[in-house]
């Protein structure tokens, strides 16, 4: 069999696990495309050494590894790509098509803790203040941007809202976040103000004759491109003269570093960041210390 072969080969065997995985884990499409990716560009290097999926062994895993580290790959890609390729050879020992997994052996390269980028009130303050709410699009980035930074949401949760989702009498907004894993957000008074405002003089002008219940429609009337908002962040950045790189997840991220400031709980920040590990919302604690430590050197007669 030839190294075209063993390709097409193995692709049955790959959408066969991530059919499995979806069903079993409820991924997103994100998620399945990463997967999928991850494991195509694998079996395409096996191939070309005559070796399929389901023969490879730790020498060939610890050689792709290496592979990856010569093209100059990141260590958090080579982690991913680990994580992915764990999950297929344990799903294969599970339907007994292997008798063990390769992977056991192989060590994770290690991370280094970076801290998530975030920015100060004041520089909110000015981003959430910079759109023109007399323009239609921008009346409904205000309502974006609000929402963003009142709740916490991913960049694909808030693009993927439905009108059903936001209750306004309560003042919260129903999410459906990684593996359809459902939680309640409160949005806040401003969040909730500059909504009802855009759903009242902008929703409707941008979706013109078409019928939807996406929140935030794009200027054709369709649901919005992640990369598009990324864009119109950067644009009020630009035009209120913020000199650092925004993005959607920056917003996130100083949503649960301004929490953790003002005294909020680190695991009612877990709850409303939709985190299912702890250890993933701790990270944010040492922005917190480092807050902490530059008031102390600031304030203290002896700092």
């Amino acid at each position: 069999m030839d190294a075209n072969q063993l390709v097409r080969v193995q692709l049955s065997v790959i959408e066969g696990y991530l059919d499995a995985i979806w069903m079993e884990k409820g991924l997103s499409a994100n998620t399945l495309m990463s997967y999928r990716r991850d494991l195509k560009l694998f079996s395409e290097w096996l191939a070309h050494k005559g070796v399929g999926l389901l023969d490879a062994g730790r020498v060939e895993l610890e050689c792709y590894i290496g592979f990856l580290f010569d093209k100059k790959q990141s260590a958090k890609s080579t982690a991913r790509f680990l994580s992915c390729v764990r999950g297929f050879y344990q799903y294969q020992v599970r339907e007994s098509r292997l008798a063990f997994d390769p992977t056991l052996d192989v060590q994770s390269p290690k991370l280094p803790r970076s801290l998530p980028k975030s920015i100060s009130e004041q520089d909110v303050e000015l981003l959430l203040s910079e759109p023109n709410t007399d323009d239609v699009l921008e009346l409904r980035d205000k309502a974006m941007l609000e929402l963003l930074y009142a709740s916490g949401l991913r960049v694909s949760e808030l693009i993927g809202l439905h009108v059903g989702q936001v209750n306004m009498a309560q003042g919260v907004v129903r999410v459906m976040g990684k593996g359809s894993k459902e939680r309640l957000v409160p949005m806040g008074e401003d969040a909730l103000y500059w909504l009802n405002i855009y759903q009242k003089h902008s929703r409707g002008q941008l979706l013109g004759a078409k019928l939807s219940d996406v929140l935030f429609p794009s200027k054709r009337a369709t649901v919005m491109a992640r990369q598009t908002f990324w864009y119109r962040i950067k644009y009020y950045a630009q035009r209120c003269g913020i000199q650092k790189e925004l993005s959607p997840h920056t917003l996130r991220h100083a949503f649960a570093t301004h929490l953790l400031n003002h005294g909020a709980d680190l695991r009612v920040v877990q709850l409303l960041l939709g985190h299912s590990d702890l250890s993933t919302t701790q990270i944010y604690t040492h922005i917190a210390k480092e807050r902490i430590k530059a008031l102390h050197s600031e304030h203290h007669p002896r700092g």
